[in-house]
């Protein structure tokens, strides 16, 4: 007798179960996705645009930062394109005018040679007698200060010390003296005598008074208070100073300040003079001889009048022989 098959436990009834259990899970998996809302679904789409959507504002931003950017270095650009035309225009201006400026020196310079070659021209056609005017305007002496020449390196002054002289016209004659000293402001020496020959300074007797601001000072401090002998006649003290400091080689100058003189004869008094300073061989003397006239009053004594009138003659008479000239104080 056969023997019955054994049942296999993996039948078509099994796999039919199986089936229809994944039919199952499928048709649930479907209901399942078929109920999900719709806002889930599309939340993706809507998160993905606001994503792009910053990025692009981004780039925009960063767009327009960089043309900004440029917008601000083409400003700075423009400004220096413009600075540098101006710089260029200065520059063309400057250079018209310095071009300006040399052809004008340049015409200055062909003037000035034309100038020079006309004035060469006069001067070649100038003629002997003209050269010899020339010659002896340009050798005149310069030396003068009010017509007094100023060319001594020695100076003495001869002071008339009568009472006349002292009570109406000593101060008068301190400044004069000051002036005159003035005028020579360094010399080698220096001799202040009265009309009648004594000394100011009786230390210096015979010998020159160094010159300088102390010994001036000095000079006008004692002639203050210098009270001597005159007769109003200024020939011994001319006389005397010539006697005394006459040299050949020092060029000497002798000031009398006075206001009378009262001696006998003007023509000898200036003849002996003239022996004492004699003139070389050109018609000058080594010492030159000048007179300033002091005015006595005008109610004065007739006497007065007529000495003081002499003592002009005189010294117009003596400056003139000697060198010098003379001067009427008012």
């Amino acid at each position: 007798m056969k023997k019955r098959r054994d049942t296999d436990i993996f039948s078509l009834s099994f796999l039919d179960i199986i089936t229809c259990g994944f039919g199952a899970i499928i048709l649930l998996l479907v209901i399942t996705k078929t109920g999900i809302p719709a806002t889930s679904i599309e939340a993706a789409p809507e998160t993905t645009d606001n994503g792009l959507v910053r990025d692009l504002q981004k780039q925009l931003f960063e767009i327009r930062g960089q043309t900004h950017i440029l917008n601000r270095d083409m400003t700075d650009a423009k400004e220096q394109l413009s600075e540098w035309k101006q710089r260029i225009a200065r520059l063309k201006r400057d250079k018209n005018s310095t071009e300006s400026q040399i052809n004008s020196l340049q015409d200055d310079s062909a003037v000035q040679s034309s100038i020079t070659n006309q004035f060469e021209t006069a001067k070649q056609s100038l003629t002997k007698e003209m050269q010899r005017l020339l010659a002896k305007l340009n050798n005149a002496d310069t030396d003068l200060v009010g017509g007094i020449p100023i060319d001594s390196e020695y100076i003495i002054f001869i002071i008339d010390t009568s009472g006349s002289m002292v009570q109406v016209n000593w101060e008068k004659m301190i400044k004069q003296l000051t002036t005159t000293l003035d005028v020579y402001p360094n010399v080698k020496g220096l001799q202040i005598m009265s009309d009648m020959g004594s000394y100011l300074f009786s230390q210096y007797r015979g010998k020159w008074i160094p010159d300088t601001p102390g010994r001036r000072r000095a000079m006008v401090s004692n002639l203050r208070i210098w009270n001597t002998f005159s007769n109003s006649s200024p020939v011994e003290g001319i006389t005397r100073a010539i006697s005394t400091f006459y040299d050949p080689n020092k060029k000497i100058s002798i000031y009398v300040f006075g206001d009378e003189f009262t001696g006998k004869s003007i023509s000898n008094v200036v003849k002996a003079i003239d022996r004492l300073n004699p003139k070389d061989s050109k018609g000058n003397t080594k010492i030159r001889i000048h007179g300033v006239g002091f005015p006595i009053p005008a109610n004065a004594p007739e006497h007065f009048q007529i000495t003081s009138q002499r003592y002009a003659t005189l010294m117009r008479e003596v400056g003139q022989s000697n060198g010098g000239t003379f001067i009427g104080l008012n």
